[in-house]
Formats: structure tokens, C-alpha cells, sequence
């Protein structure tokens, strides 16, 4: 495994990652959960990540249970949460969804008894709150640092501009701003970290944990031809996600890069993430996984991203026509 440090802090985190969204509770069951993130962490990956929404707060309970089970240290992984959407779904009332001090302060307690912590590694703001001054949040972030319920705080989703005002604030105040961002970044989405993002990193620096690599599962070639039962795009509720990403222009793209990953000797997914990790912008990527295979399969990416030359990555833009105009190879 390889580590990077998450943005300026001094946090290494690895390369690659593993991530709870759509799978726990709603695809895996604790016993492969269990082996799954058994897998993970034996392959050096230390980073699990979380959020209070995902399957409403149960998949925040099922890494906790398995997390109990392993009796790993606690300084050997990273774990964090997420907070802005709450868990009550439909029965959210007013204060149980946002980013104000109440729902912060109190959607960080819920998570620490859900995943059965003491702290959250990282505790990111799920999405950008426009009802809520961006000091509130900065000074509550900063309280639960100064507490000890968490280590380092973060956004995710967030454009550049508010992620600046957060440390424009932090800096005002002699506070704590935020270290990292959760992107989705993958081959059909690249403007924020490759564009948006770079003022970012030159200036404040930022780390990044990035989510969909293979933009669900699209990019491993297995929706070529329909979508398969038990898939995440098949799951009732993710109708979303499958009219978002399920295009015949993507499909056909995806079709010409695997000509791509057989010239490597790779498949399709192992190239996708290797992808996302070859941009030294990317502390951490993502990975989803409910199989075991799919896992190691996708460990690969550590031995397949030095491979992807300048001219490879030539070859891979001029397929997705999409390389924002900044950027260059």
C-alpha cells in the first residue's frame, strides 16, 4: 500500500480506500462486511469511511459491530462520518438535517454511539448549508476538535469558493479549517478536481477523498449490456444513479477504453481507479466493493497507475473528450 498525507495536515492516509455507501446493510450483510474490511485492512488499507445517512444510520452500526469484532488498535485506521442529511429520513424535523451547531454537535454524538467510538477520524460536512453562516460551522468544527470527538474536519461536495470562505473564516478567527473534500471524481466527472479545485490546492492545499471511481460501476464494463440483477444501478431507490450514469454516449466510451486496459494487461475497473490515483491531487480513492474478488481485483491499481504514461493518458482523453482545457498531460 501506499500513503499520502490528506492536503498540509500531518495525516497519512492510504492511497486507496474502503467506503460504505449503497453496500452496507442495503448489499452485504455483517458476515461479509466483516471479511471485506478484514481484506482491506490486511492490504494496508486504513481508511473506512461512512456517513450518518448512508442506509439511515445502519451502515454506521454494522462498521461499528464489525470494527468491535476485529479488536484492531484504534491508531492503525481512520474512520469518519458525515453530517448534513440526518437519518430519520422522511421523519427528519426541523435542527436534524443541516450544518448548524445543533445538528453537528449532535449528529457527531449519534455517530460515535452508532460506530461505538470514543472519536471520528474525520467529520465531514456533507453537503454546502446556505441557511447557516459558514462561521458557525468553522467554530463548531473547531469545538469538536478541542473536545477530542474529532481529529480533522472536511467537506464534501462543496465548491472552491466555500471551501476558501471556511479558511478565510478559520484564519479571521485563529480557528481550525477544513483539510479535506469527498468529491465524486471519476472519467465522466473531472471539473472539479482537474479545474475548480487547483486555486485550492496551490493556495490553502487540500486533500481529497474521492468517491465513484468507477462512476457506479459503469466503468467496469458490467453494464454494457443491460443492467444485472443484484447490481447497485438494479436496487430500488437508486433509480437516480441509473438514469444519471446509464447513457449509450457512456457506454460506448467505456467500450473503447477497455481496448485500453487489455494493451496494459489490466481489466477496465483496475485502469478506472488507477486513474483517479495517477492525479497527485487525490490523497485517497474510494473503493465500494461487495465481493472479495472485486476487492482484490481493484488492489491492483497500486501496480497498474505507474504504467499510465503521458501518452496513455493522451489516449484516454481523446476517448472521453472531456479533459477540461487547463488541463494538460
Amino acid at each position: 500500500m501506499e500513503y499520502r498525507r490528506l492536503g498540509k495536515s500531518g495525516l497519512q492516509i492510504s492511497t486507496l480506500s474502503y467506503g460504505s455507501w449503497v453496500t452496507f446493510h442495503s448489499q452485504i450483510d455483517d458476515s461479509l462486511g466483516d471479511r471485506l474490511m478484514g481484506l482491506a485492512y490486511d492490504n494496508g488499507i486504513n481508511f473506512f469511511d461512512n456517513a450518518e445517512i448512508y442506509a439511515l444510520g445502519e451502515s454506521e452500526k454494522m462498521m461499528g459491530r464489525v470494527l468491535k469484532n476485529k479488536k484492531w488498535d484504534r491508531t492503525s485506521y481512520i474512520v469518519s462520518s458525515k453530517a448534513y442529511f440526518g437519518w430519520r429520513g422522511t421523519e427528519n424535523k426541523p435542527n436534524q438535517t443541516g450544518l448548524s451547531r445543533k445538528h453537528l454537535v449532535e449528529a457527531c454524538h449519534e455517530a460515535l454511539q452508532r460506530m461505538q467510538l470514543d472519536y471520528l477520524d474525520l467529520y465531514y460536512c456533507h453537503r454546502p448549508d446556505r441557511n447557516v453562516p459558514i462561521e458557525e460551522v468553522v467554530w463548531t468544527m473547531t469545538h469538536l476538535i478541542q473536545q477530542g470527538k474529532i481529529l480533522y474536519w472536511g467537506t464534501s461536495e462543496w465548491t472552491a469558493a466555500e471551501i476558501m470562505e471556511a479558511h478565510m473564516v478559520a484564519r479571521q478567527y485563529n480557528l481550525i479549517g477544513p483539510v479535506v473534500e469527498q468529491p465524486e471524481y471519476n472519467l465522466f466527472r473531472r471539473e472539479k478536481i482537474e479545474l475548480e479545485y487547483l486555486p485550492v490546492f496551490n493556495s490553502v492545499g487540500l486533500g481529497t477523498t474521492i468517491f465513484s471511481p468507477l462512476a457506479s460501476g459503469i466503468l467496469t464494463g458490467k453494464y454494457n449490456n443491460g443492467v444485472p440483477e443484484g447490481s447497485r444501478l438494479s436496487l430500488e431507490g437508486y433509480e437516480w444513479l441509473r438514469n444519471r450514469n446509464l447513457l449509450d454516449a457512456n457506454i460506448a466510451k467505456v467500450k473503447q477504453l477497455e481496448k485500453v486496459a487489455k494493451d496494459l494487461g489490466t481489466t477496465l475497473a483496475v485502469l478506472a481507479v488507477a486513474w483517479t490515483i495517477r492525479n497527485p491531487n487525490v490523497s485517497s480513492t474510494i473503493l465500494g466493493a461487495t465481493k472479495e474478488a472485486q476487492l482484490t481485483e481493484t488492489l491492483k491499481a497500486l501496480e497498474v497507475y505507474p504504467q499510465l504514461t503521458p501518452e496513455i493518458m493522451k489516449e484516454i482523453d481523446t476517448i472521453m473528450g472531456n479533459a477540461p482545457t487547463a488541463i494538460r498531460h
